[in-house]
């Protein structure tokens, strides 16, 4: 299975019935400059509804790392009219589910609901978008929450370190530089006011796009939105500066040696999204690539490396079209039993060297595009998929287009356009590589 490591946070959940035509999806806006999108789907009569705030992490400056994250914790610790734990109990009482998450580029909070309870699900997030308590009790409480968070989840996950490190190798401008819950020196310095000016600065309907999808009505749900969110008050917009990475000067190579039971070799290089691309096909054609190299055991790590040679134990690798800025085109495995990490870049390498050399075969690119198409298919049938492709691609400024053209774009792409970005962009010069070894392992 392709790696998504932890980028996406979409969850996939598999309906009975047929996919029914798509509906449009329905657009309004509120006099606070809250944006609302609606796609109507009667197959059930429930909804999901989200609020997507257009700040995440890369717009942390260094020394607030994490803040982002922070409140998305804190946000679940009350208001005056509805104190700490009453948010959630009140949707699981009515048999809903609530969450939120993180990104780089957005953070998005969500009810999964029965369709006529649309009304408490608004209440309920247009109370805590301005009346957030940020009790400092509950605030120390919860920071070290998150320092224990990132314990588990990162320095106790040698795998998810040697990720981070990388990430902070191959990207020198802020953006994607720094890990989503933050480093840990500024967890541990992070005070409430940190957490309260962003939540002043960001947290207002005019920073934030609602998106609801289930068994409504479009205008309904626009007065419903009114109603509860209308009387909110905007504030200054957030004007964000573009940010493009240095011209890369040459290759950047990380060692870790940390008490892993197994080594990891990944590399990457740094290539356009939907956003940054000069030319429209690249990250379709970047897409199809990924999907060559790794799209279940048809693919070429699978049948060349893990089968083949036995080279390697695990292959995968990763990218995401959808970011605001450049991103990374990661390919990453595990040296198989008694391999080093030399043997295994050479495969590695040796399958990049194919895609710019050789064009693939119309019968491979055919099976890559039909995969690709049926998983972005099965997404679909999920209201909660559908939820979240349209909140991203708003929150990035991506026409809803975006996704309706998306199998159209990756049908076009021609063997030619994947040599054309393999030989632009996966260039030797311009790799980022980091090696995990064991501690009881040594360098070769």
């Amino acid at each position: 299975m392709r790696l998504r490591l932890m980028f996406l946070f979409i969850v996939t959940m598999f309906n009975t019935h047929a996919i029914q035509a798509a509906e449009p999806i329905q657009k309004f806006s509120l006099d606070n400059g809250l944006k609302i999108l609606v796609k109507e789907d009667h197959r059930a009569p429930v909804v999901v509804s989200m609020i997507w705030y257009n700040v995440g992490s890369a717009d942390e400056p260094g020394g607030i790392t994490g803040v982002s994250h922070a409140l998305e914790h804190m946000m679940f610790k009350g208001t005056s009219q509805y104190p700490l734990g009453v948010f959630s109990k009140t949707i699981a009482a009515l048999g809903g589910q609530d969450n939120a998450m993180t990104n780089y580029d957005y953070t998005a909070y969500f009810e999964k609901i029965a369709a006529v309870e649309l009304p408490i699900a608004f209440e309920l997030e247009a109370d805590r978008m301005q009346n957030l308590l940020l009790n400092s009790h509950e605030f120390h409480k919860e920071i070290k929450v998150i320092r224990e968070e990132r314990r588990l989840r990162t320095e106790d996950n040698q795998q998810a370190m040697t990720f981070e490190h990388y990430m902070a190798a191959a990207h020198l401008t802020e953006p994607y530089h720094h890990p989503i819950i933050g480093w840990m020196g500024d967890l541990n310095e992070m005070k409430l006011d940190d957490v309260k000016a962003w939540y002043n600065n960001f947290y207002t309907p005019n920073n934030a796009t609602l998106v609801v999808v289930g068994d409504v009505s479009g205008p309904k749900v626009a007065e419903l939105a009114n109603l509860y969110f209308g009387k909110l008050t905007r504030h200054p917009s957030y004007q964000r500066k573009k940010q493009i990475e240095p011209t890369n000067l040459g290759p950047k190579f990380i060692e870790i040696h940390a008490p892993a039971k197994l080594p990891m070799l990944m590399m990457g290089y740094t290539v356009p999204s939907t956003t940054t691309a000069k030319h429209r096909f690249e990250p379709y054609a970047l897409e199809l690539a990924a999907g060559i190299l790794d799209a279940g055991n048809s693919a070429r790590f699978s049948k060349n490396l893990i089968r083949g040679s036995h080279i390697a134990s695990h292959a995968d690798t990763y990218y995401n079209l959808y970011s605001r800025y450049q991103t990374q085109f990661i390919i990453l495995g595990t040296p198989a039993k008694n391999r080093t990490h030399d043997e295994l870049k050479r495969m590695l390498l040796k399958e990049i060297k194919r895609l710019q050399n050789e064009l693939v075969p119309e019968s491979e690119l055919a099976r890559v595009k039909t995969q690709i198409i049926a998983q972005k298919t099965f997404e679909k049938d999920s209201i909660f998929g559908q939820a979240m492709e349209i909140g991203l691609l708003e929150t990035l400024g991506l026409s809803t287009e975006t996704a309706e053209t998306f199998t159209d774009k990756i049908k076009g792409i021609t063997a030619q356009q994947i040599q054309e970005v393999a030989k632009r962009y996966f260039r030797d010069n311009a790799i980022t590589e980091a090696r995990l070894y064991p501690s009881s392992q040594q360098g070769e």
